[in-house]
Formats: structure tokens, sequence, C-alpha cells
């Protein structure tokens, strides 16, 4: 290979064979610790970008991940932590009943009482992430659904739901059950005069489709201000949605913005 200083030649110009190219993949583990260091990571790095973000409300808000070894347990921020501050030995691991079993701080009760039942009704949801983020509130607040009125919402056609029952903050599982049901088998659900809450068979693809939403849901809106919109077809939101919303293409999309938080703040890893 030459480098920019030599002059190339016509063999520098062939074509590369494309399996020498390279294409990053979601990693395979034989060891649930290696497992469970690798999501504590992604958790971490993706809190610290929903707080870049502005993704954070006060104490609102939280991402989870199932642990690999102990499939009834999950991961899940601090209460009272900022979202720009979660570092890995700070995250929490909490059982089927709610209680911390790893960690020092105390969990958010609405995290465990509806990441509970999301991720015991989705068996596949190794990641879920929810916040107040201000468009998916906005959104949340109309009897609107996200529409197929770009191609990144697209990953969302016929694929998102709608959670109409809104009856104060989610402290018992019960309610986290209906917003489960709610969800179905959806990879993200509009929580009304709520939020948005996402899921994914990896973290990183749980907190892209969040992310993807709620800049979706900020498109919208602005469209809809701003004049007369036009819905892409059925047929081709359709094809679209295959195109741009399977969970390999949410975990790849996370990609670049997990390595820019670990590059900019490594002290996530700690």
């Amino acid at each position: 290979m030459t480098t920019d200083r030599e002059p190339l030649t016509l063999d520098d110009l062939k074509p590369i064979p494309p399996e020498e190219l390279i294409l990053r993949r979601p990693p395979e583990f034989d060891d649930p610790a290696r497992e469970r260091r690798h999501r504590k990571e992604r958790l971490a790095g993706a809190l610290r970008l929903f707080g870049r973000l502005g993704f954070e409300e006060g104490v609102a808000g939280h991402i989870t991940a199932r642990d690999p070894e102990y499939p009834d347990h999950f991961w899940v921020n601090p209460f009272g932590m900022s979202f720009k501050h979660v570092k890995v030995s700070d995250l929490l691991l909490v059982d089927h009943d709610g209680n911390v079993v790893q960690g020092r701080y105390h969990v958010n009760r609405a995290a465990f009482a509806i990441h509970s039942e999301v991720h015991k009704a989705r068996p596949d949801a190794v990641g879920a992430a929810h916040s107040h983020s201000l468009h998916g509130k906005a959104l949340s607040s109309t009897d609107q659904v996200l529409e197929p009125l770009t191609q990144d919402a697209c990953a969302f056609y016929d694929d998102h739901s709608v959670f109409e029952d809104y009856t104060g903050v989610v402290n018992d599982t019960e309610e986290g059950r209906k917003l489960a049901a709610a969800l179905g088998s959806n990879k993200a659900v509009i929580l009304r005069n709520h939020g948005l809450l996402t899921v994914g068979s990896t973290v990183d693809s749980a907190a892209w489709w969040f992310i993807t939403m709620e800049r979706s849901a900020q498109a919208q809106l602005i469209a809809k201000a701003a004049g007369n919109t036009g819905l892409i077809t059925p047929e081709s939101a359709k094809l679209t949605h295959g195109q741009v919303g399977f969970e390999l293409a949410g975990w790849f999309q996370f990609q670049p913005l997990f390595d820019q938080i670990s590059r900019t703040e490594p002290d996530l890893f700690d």
C-alpha cells in the first residue's frame, strides 16, 4: 500500500476484495464475565451520550442492560446521578424484586417498574432506553404517532406503538406490565404525555433507536409547524424499514457515537 508521499501506480488502483475491507460486527463472547463488562461499558457510554445530547430532565430517565449470566437481573444507572457523570463502576445490578445486589446507590423506582416488566415481556431485549427528551415529550403530548416523513423515521414504520394510559409516575409493576403490553413486539413505544421508550437486542441498538426516534420526532414537529407535509408511500416506507430498521443497522449506527464518547471521555470505563 502506498503512502500519500508516494506516486500511485496502476497496481494501486486495482479493486480491493470486499472480504479484505473492514466492516465492524457485534462481538461474540464465550465468557459471561467478558460479555458483562462489554454490556456495562456500552451502557455507561450510552448514558454519557444521552447526557451530551441533552436528554436529561433532573433525575428522570434510565437505560438498562440485561445481565448475560442472570437474565432476570439488569444493570441500570444510579438514581440521582447525572447521565454525564456515570462510570462503569457506578452501575447498579438489580434483581427481579427490585433489590440492588451490586452497587452503592439507590435505584430509581420507576426504572425498576418499567424496565423489569419490559425485559420480562421481551426476552430478546438486551437493552432498553427511556428518558424525558424534549421532542419525545412534545410528540407524546399530541395525538400523533411517528409518521414516515423521512428516511430515518421509516425505521419505526409499523414498528412502534402508543401507551395511552398516563396515570402519573410509573411506580408499580402493574403499570409496567401495561406499558410492556403496549410495546408488544415493536422496537419502540410512545408513552402518551410522558416520552419515548426503545428496546434492542443490544444496548447499542436500543440507545440508537432512542436517539434517532427523538431526532425524527423533532423533524416531524418542525415540518408540521412549517407547513403541509408529504408522507412516504406505504410501499416505500416498508421497503425503507427493511433497509434501515433491522437490529444490525441499529447496532452499527451506534458505533461512531460510542467511538466519540469513549475517546473524549475515557473515564467512563473506570
